[in-house]
């Protein structure tokens, strides 16, 4: 099936398409469902039954259709998002298909990983070049706290993956003041010793429950303390990447691991929108 759009030639190319911060736009995440098997406090609110229903998430013609018309526009790096994608039954006919677009250069793909390791090596066959997992903790009870998951299927996941020639696996944890703090330096060992670059993200207020609030952030800067009075972290930032936003950056003293968390760099008023619909300015945050 080809994008009327495409097969008209009524979409131009855009490569070398720039924004407004001289970043090439040539990324498109893709969301292919809005539903998940985990509850995480800081992502969905409790009692959330709000999903799509089933026959309104596009299909896997029109989600390709519409990789066609991104990838004829210029876009040339994709991601497979959800909610949890796995929880698609068509999602390997999905990377499947996209992977052999004409165009596409890279599918990637975010995932919990809690239904990953049966698949993993499907994944990768089916043109998936690497997975972000998320890994909110390494207790199984502070990890079911957080995500109302169990933590084993995750690790399962994870070594699944380190084991199906992915070119690339990361990890991201959320940082949560007093949830999941002492978590970071267990979470830090096990990213080194299974060679996986690894992501500390700060809160962002995306829900109002109450479980997770203003008063579970965590800043980078405290992160970098602890990391320094813990490990020994190295600093190596802040950075910044072209084509990417800026990051504080530290290294384990045997350069074993880079951990990673995105900051700002001062540029307008970062902005986010809750669930329902309140509106929270980032910068006083960071």
């Amino acid at each position: 099936m080809t994008s009327p759009a495409v097969a008209s030639g009524q979409i131009r190319a855009a490569d070398g398409r720039k924004d407004p911060f001289s970043r090439t736009i040539d990324y498109l995440r893709i969301l292919v469902t809005d539903r998940c098997n985990e509850k995480c406090l800081y992502c969905m609110p409790k009692g959330y039954r709000g999903w799509a229903r089933h026959g309104e998430h596009m299909t896997a013609d029109e989600i390709v259709c519409t990789v066609e018309a991104a990838a004829g526009m210029g876009f040339r790096k994709f991601r497979i998002t959800g909610g949890e994608p796995l929880l698609r039954k068509d999602i390997l006919e999905i990377c499947r298909r996209i992977r052999e677009v004409r165009g596409v250069e890279t599918l990637d793909l975010s995932s919990n990983a809690t239904l990953l390791a049966p698949i993993a090596r499907e994944l990768r066959l089916a043109g998936v070049r690497s997975v972000n997992i998320s890994l909110a903790a390494l207790d199984p009870a502070v990890y079911e706290r957080i995500t109302g998951g169990r933590l084993q299927p995750v690790l399962e996941g994870i070594e699944a993956a380190r084991t199906s020639g992915f070119e690339a696996i990361k990890l991201n944890c959320v940082l949560l003041r007093g949830i999941n703090e002492s978590e970071f330096l267990p979470i830090i060992r096990f990213a080194a010793d299974a060679g996986t670059p690894l992501r500390f993200i700060e809160l962002m207020p995306l829900t109002r429950t109450g479980d997770c609030s203003g008063e579970h952030f965590l800043s980078v800067e405290e992160m970098n303390l602890i990391g320094n009075r813990f490990l020994a972290l190295r600093g190596v930032g802040p950075e910044f990447e072209a084509g990417s936003d800026s990051f504080y950056a530290w290294m384990l003293p045997d350069g074993a691991l880079r951990v990673k968390c995105p900051a700002f760099r001062g540029r307008g008023s970062p902005r986010t929108t809750t669930i329902d619909g309140g509106q929270f300015d980032l910068t006083g945050a960071v």
